[in-house]
């Protein structure tokens, strides 16, 4: 039977599962979590830029960065092992916490698959085995204890050397113009006013990806045949005109959601690629 631990707070939660097992209800949004993985059984991970195979004999621990979109495939039934949520807030409450986005395991297009052997594996699942026990516990700093148990996984691994099996994209331009589209996608549909994008600019994109703004719209050129600016222009008109239409959200909520810092802006950016303006659309 899985083994859940949901009395933390809504910005961490860990676990050991089974498969089969009952269905995981999580009281969060999962674009808004970094997540550590252990999976032992036969499956594909599939990203934007390549498929990672996990045999039945050899377990791997993946680091998810909720920017980046994946898809989870597997035909195992005795498929089991670890996985541990939590936002960068919760991360950043420790004194030396680093900045998550910039660490090699969790950086957008960077390796975050890895093959333990049998003594690294022993290890992750003990810090594991810890960080569940703690989550039941009452100590008061239990978190803290538990912020230091997800930076010794995360150290362990970075001693690791990568997943190699991975059927990556033929060229490194159609890698990142993938990457780039999965990232851009990601951002929607938007669900509350209370959401902004964090990927806005070229720029953001870029920094997002290390590599090169010029270099980055070069590579999306290249293979869509249009620039990353107009790919994320239209991307936010469509958001734009769905939220007019299917939502009672004020102008200049969804002109904040949606990145600009103020409302004329947004009007301003609307009319010149509808030729109307976000009042007389709704209308």
């Amino acid at each position: 039977m899985p083994v859940f631990h949901n009395n933390t707070p809504p910005d961490v939660n860990v676990a050991y599962y089974e498969v089969p097992s009952l269905p995981i209800t999580l009281p969060y949004h999962r674009r808004d979590y970094f997540k550590i993985w252990i999976i032992v059984g036969e499956s594909r991970l599939h990203f934007a830029d390549k498929t990672v195979y996990i045999s039945k004999d050899q377990p791997a621990i993946i680091f998810s960065n909720p920017l980046v979109p994946y898809s989870f495939e597997t035909e195992d039934d005795a498929r089991w092992g670890y996985w541990c949520v939590f936002t960068e807030q919760y991360f950043r409450k420790g004194e030396r916490a680093e900045g998550l986005q910039e660490s090699p395991l969790f950086r957008v297009g960077g390796d975050n698959v890895f093959f333990p052997d049998k003594e690294q594996f022993t290890i992750f699942c003990g810090l594991f085995d810890k960080m569940i026990a703690e989550a039941a516990s009452d100590y008061v700093y239990k978190h803290d204890i538990i912020r230091n148990y997800i930076q010794l996984v995360i150290h362990e691994a970075l001693k690791m050397q990568p997943a190699l099996n991975g059927a990556r994209h033929r060229n490194a331009n159609e890698r990142i113009a993938a990457i780039f589209t999965e990232l851009l996608e990601r951002q929607f549909p938007i669900e509350s006013p209370r959401r902004t994008l964090v990927l806005r600019r070229a720029g953001d994109y870029a920094a997002a990806l290390s590599v090169h703004v010029n270099h980055l719209n070069f590579a999306v050129r290249e293979i869509t045949g249009k620039s990353t600016t107009t790919h994320i222009a239209e991307r936010i008109v469509n958001e734009a005109k769905a939220l007019l239409k299917h939502t009672d959200w004020s102008i200049a909520d969804i002109s904040y959601c949606l990145g600009f810092e103020y409302p004329n802006h947004f009007n301003n950016f609307f009319k010149k690629h509808t030729a109307v303006t976000p009042l007389q659309f709704r209308k």
